[in-house]
Formats: C-alpha cells, sequence, structure tokens
C-alpha cells in the first residue's frame, strides 16, 4: 500500500498538471431565461481543437444550420480527426444558449451495470495499479452518440444525416495526419505497446500523409443512416459486446440498450453585471468556476494592483483552489445517486466563510483545509452561430486515447472513465484527484468531471463562451480564461495563449505551470522563496476555445500550443 501511495504521489506531479434509441427518454428541465433581448450580431464565430472540424462547423453554419447542428457535426468530424480526445467511444457535456434560453445536455458515460464499489481493489483492499484506466474493464458505457442524437431531436434545424455525412467522408477518404497528431500517436504507441490493439489502427498514421479509417467510416455510416441505433443497437452494439467479452470487459447489450441522455439544469449564477451559465453535477466544473470567481471578488482588495502571474498573484489563487479541491472531493458526485448541496456551496454566506479562511500570507497545509459545510485527454468547442445563439461542448475519453482499446471491426476508442470515480476513498485518481464516497463507483453512475463548458451573457446577449480539456485543470484554466479577458484585458487569443498555472489540493505547496509558455522567473523565484515548488506541467496541459463579443462582432481564439483554428464568418448575401 505504500508503494501505491508513493506511485500516486508521484503521479500528482506528472498529470494533476479528461428503451428506442430512435426517440430516447430525456429528462427535461425548464430552460434558464435569458436577461432581456437585445440585436445580435451580423457575424457568426467558432474555435474549434482543429482545422477540419472548423471546416465541417463553418460548412454547417454557412448551409443555414444553427449553433446546436454545428456542434454536431463538429462532433462527429472530431472522432475521425482527434482520436486521442474526439470520440463516440466517450461522452461529455453541451450548454446550449438558444432563443435567450440555457440548456445543459449531459450525456456522460455511466457505471455498466456488472460494476461495483471494489472493482478495482485487491484482496488487501488496495488499488490495482493501472486498471482503472488501460484495457477493456477501464470503459464506462459510451454517451456521445446518444447525447448528440437527443441534441438533433430537440434543436436541430438540418438533417441528421447532413450533419454525419461529413465526418464519414473525413474517415473513408482520409485526411492529412498534423504533427501534433503524429506526435500523439506516437504516445500512444509507446504507452499501449503489447498491451491493446492500438498500433493495429494507428500505426499508418504518419505527418503529412493521408490517414484514413474504414471501419470507423462503416460505423459512423451506420449512424448517419440509423440515428443513435446505429450505434446502441445492430452491427455496431454487437461489436462493442464482442470485444468486452474479447478482453474481460463488462459493457452489455443491456447497458447499452439502457443509456439516456439526460437534459439538466445549468448551474447559473450572476457574477459582477453578468449571468454565468455552466455544468451541474455529474460535472464539478460550473461549481468550481463560480466559486473561483466569486471569492476571487470578495478578495478584490488582495488583488488590487497585482500583475497578472505575479508571485503573489498565483498564491492567492492557489489559496482559493485549495478549497474548491476540498469541497469537490467531499460533495460532489451524480447528483441521480447523491446529495449535492449545491445551494449551499454557492451561498454567498458559505464564499464569504471560505474568502476568511485564505492565508494571504502562506501557504495553507492539508491539515488546515477542509471541506468547508458541515456534516489528461478532453476536447473543447464554441460556436455563435448567425442568431446569436451559442454552443459550449467539451467531450472526452479521459486520458490521452481512453483505455487504449480499439473496437473491432467499429474501428474507435474506447473511454477510460472510470478512472473518474473514486477508485477508493483518499486515494488519487491518474490526476492526482482524490475523492469521497458521493464519488464511489454504482453500476449505473455518473463519474465526477472537471469538465467546464461555460457562456457569460449579458443584458441577454452572448458575451463570452469558453471551454477546455486538461482533466483536473479544466476548471482552473476556463477560470484564468475569464479573469484574463474581463480583469486583464486580453484578447481571445492573447488570453488562451498566457500562461497558465494550476494548483490543487494535492501537493499543498505544488504549483505547475505550462513548459512552452511559463509563468516569468521572477515569480517562480518567489513562490520558491515563499515555500512552493513551481514546476513545469510534463505537458502543456488545456487546449481553450473561446469567443468574446467585441461591439458588433466577435473575438475568436484557439489556444496557439495545439492544432486549433478559430474563425469570424460572414452572413452570405443569399443569408
Amino acid at each position: 500500500m505504500k508503494t501505491y501511495r508513493s506511485i500516486c504521489l508521484l503521479l500528482t506531479l506528472l498529470f494533476f498538471a479528461a428503451c428506442d434509441k430512435s426517440a430516447p427518454v430525456v429528462n427535461e428541465t425548464q430552460p434558464v431565461a435569458a436577461d432581456s433581448a437585445a440585436v445580435e450580431p451580423a457575424r457568426a464565430a467558432i474555435a474549434m481543437p482543429d482545422s477540419q472540424s472548423a471546416q465541417v462547423s463553418a460548412d454547417i453554419l454557412a448551409k443555414g444550420g444553427n449553433a446546436v447542428d454545428a456542434a454536431i457535426a463538429a462532433g462527429f468530424a472530431l472522432a475521425v480527426t482527434e482520436p486521442e480526445a474526439g470520440n463516440i467511444g466517450g461522452g461529455g457535456f453541451m450548454l446550449i444558449y438558444l432563443d435567450d434560453k440555457a440548456y445543459f445536455l449531459d450525456y456522460r458515460e455511466t457505471a455498466p451495470l456488472a460494476a461495483h464499489r471494489d472493482m478495482y481493489l485487491d484482496e488487501n483492499g488496495d488499488v490495482i495499479e493501472g486498471m482503472s484506466t488501460l484495457g477493456h474493464r477501464a470503459a464506462g458505457v459510451p454517451g456521445a452518440v446518444a447525447g448528440l442524437w437527443s441534441a438533433h431531436q430537440r434543436f436541430g434545424k438540418l438533417p441528421w444525416r447532413e450533419l454525419v455525412m461529413p465526418a464519414v467522408a473525413l474517415a473513408r477518404d482520409g485526411f492529412v495526419v498534423h504533427p501534433h497528431l503524429a506526435d500523439t500517436i506516437r504516445y500512444g504507441m509507446r504507452k499501449f505497446d503489447g498491451k491493446t490493439n492500438f498500433s493495429k489502427y494507428f500505426a499508418n498514421a504518419r505527418e503529412g500523409e493521408i490517414f484514413r479509417q474504414p471501419e470507423l467510416a462503416d460505423t459512423l455510416q451506420r449512424i448517419a443512416d440509423e440515428g443513435s441505433n446505429g450505434f446502441y443497437s445492430g452491427k455496431t452494439a454487437e461489436l462493442i459486446v464482442a470485444e468486452m467479452e474479447r478482453g474481460n470487459g463488462l459493457i452489455s447489450a443491456e447497458d447499452l440498450q439502457r443509456y439516456m441522455a439526460v437534459w439538466r439544469e445549468p448551474l447559473t449564477a450572476r457574477w459582477r453585471d453578468y449571468t454565468v451559465l455552466s455544468a451541474p453535477p455529474p460535472s464539478s466544473g460550473g461549481f468550481a468556476v463560480i466559486q473561483l470567481l466569486k471569492i476571487k471578488d470578495l478578495l478584490a482588495h488582495e488583488f488590487e494592483g497585482l500583475d497578472h502571474n505575479s508571485a503573489q498573484y498565483v498564491h492567492l489563487i492557489a489559496e482559493i483552489e485549495k478549497r474548491v479541491f476540498a469541497d469537490r472531493a467531499e460533495y460532489l458526485g451524480d447528483s441521480d445517486f447523491v446529495d449535492v448541496p449545491m445551494d449551499r456551496l454557492l451561498s454567498d454566506a458559505y464564499l464569504k466563510q471560505r474568502a476568511r479562511e485564505i492565508s494571504v500570507d502562506s501557504i495553507s497545509q492539508l491539515d488546515n483545509v477542509h471541506p468547508g459545510l458541515e456534516s489528461m485527454d478532453t476536447t473543447h468547442y464554441s460556436i455563435v452561430d448567425f442568431d446569436g445563439n451559442a454552443v459550449s461542448t467539451t467531450t472526452t475519453l479521459n486520458l490521452g486515447f481512453g483505455s487504449g482499446v480499439v473496437v473491432e471491426g467499429a474501428g474507435f476508442l474506447l473511454n477510460d472513465e472510470m478512472d473518474d470515480f473514486s477508485v477508493k476513498p483518499g486515494v488519487p485518481n491518474a490526476f492526482g484527484v482524490i475523492g469521497n464516497t458521493a464519488n464511489e463507483i454504482q453500476p449505473g453512475k455518473r463519474m465526477l468531471s472537471s469538465m467546464s463548458p461555460t457562456i457569460l451573457t449579458r443584458d441577454g446577449q452572448v458575451d463570452f463562451v469558453v471551454g477546455s480539456p486538461g482533466g483536473s485543470t479544466i476548471f482552473t484554466t476556463v477560470f484564468q480564461m475569464i479573469v484574463n479577458n474581463y480583469d486583464f484585458g486580453m484578447t481571445a487569443v492573447e488570453s488562451a495563449g498566457a500562461s497558465r498555472f494550476h494548483h490543487q489540493l494535492l501537493q499543498p505547496d505544488v504549483v505547475t505551470y505550462s513548459p512552452s509558455v511559463p509563468l516569468p522567473e521572477e515569480t517562480i523565484a518567489q513562490l520558491s522563496d515563499r515555500g512552493y515548488r513551481a514546476i513545469p506541467h510534463p505537458f502543456d496541459y488545456g487546449d481553450v476555445q473561446t469567443i468574446r463579443r467585441v461591439d458588433d462582432t466577435w473575438d475568436a481564439g484557439s489556444d496557439p500550443r495545439n492544432r486549433g483554428e478559430s474563425r469570424v464568418l460572414e452572413r452570405s448575401s443569399a443569408d
């Protein structure tokens, strides 16, 4: 056990730095109404993780599709061109602002019916290393196709088939492999060598060459022709079950038939003159973004005059983040299974209490940071259509390339989202994050997520659309993007490209920062003098895609660290 805990502490440093299916049953909720209607810009904007998804979503908007249509088409395209994170073998969240109302769609993966609380523990009660992150038993029941189908059934304008066929073409005809993708695939080849069938499917993906995926094309064609039935039943479902049987996995035909996307009430909060809309449980991201923004404002006098990413600025944010992660570990889980005290966690009185606990001059140690109440690969894209409707979507396989298992005959990777449960209370997951019983494994339960698709509105108009991948760093990244824009006046690209940093409950004295865009040397030295270990993250976490209203147009930015592409689109004269 001591050995495993030592490994977990090392991982903390290395990785925290991801019914009838033709008419799925959904949990309808009341939409969140806008402040008031106003005239929208005559332009649209997209911020995408790669050029292919950017072109697909732009084409859909040009054809008269709305933001939801463009998001669906982009989601399927990314299942082809971003195999490390874009997916049909995982799940995600979609935050929609349409006709001045907000909606949230949860298509997070679920634990298979055969899953149980102690499934990753040995006979001594210790966690079995790697079992929740590698191979067939790491996979939760995929939700992506059900989610995109449900979004289309409720809000789509263009025909379903028209939204899926661009992805079919990308898989069948191929696309040119970007150098960043080629590097990522080489990493996957080393990671999964001899352990899964990953190399069989991706060894031919070489930089600058056309990469084709015929099995995936056939799977996407079935989805285009049959809707979600083309995934959760019929041939694709049979291929998934057969893959599970080959690798002693748990996902069954019944799991696939029972899966449902769920419409939930988005988290909503007032912040300054804005309405913040973000992700509710099973995400911890929305609550965290709101807590971070509000506690920072309660400490405005301490931030006055501080330079961006100065040592004192980083320290104060780290102190706030400690407490957010403590609350996350204790209280957050799937609200269909546990009672999440969200009203209390976001109440003014509680946030003032947490602000008073901040140690302004020194590092709070773990013994002094408690829950306050009594008692690594993902993808994101942001879209605003010509009518001012917005979609902020984050989807994931969890770690890069998920479980590393490709469904034979179907050509897509399965997730390793089971690691996002609290495999054992108090034991860190692959991102170094600890959890408690609220996030323990139960059949049919959705694992806790950090995904934080977020939209800010002002006077009824979309003002800011943002999100990012990055595992446990997601909501700290989203928070920094909002602050960079609204407090430091950065443009979308400047904000996305700025150095960012991350701190969480473990380790109390560690701050990681972007290796390619490091914190200032003076900041690193001063943090060291305070007792921090400010170290570069082992990879450039996050891939921010953001859109901001600027007068009568949009400012769109994709993270320059990666292969994203953002565009502001003019309405054609024919529209």
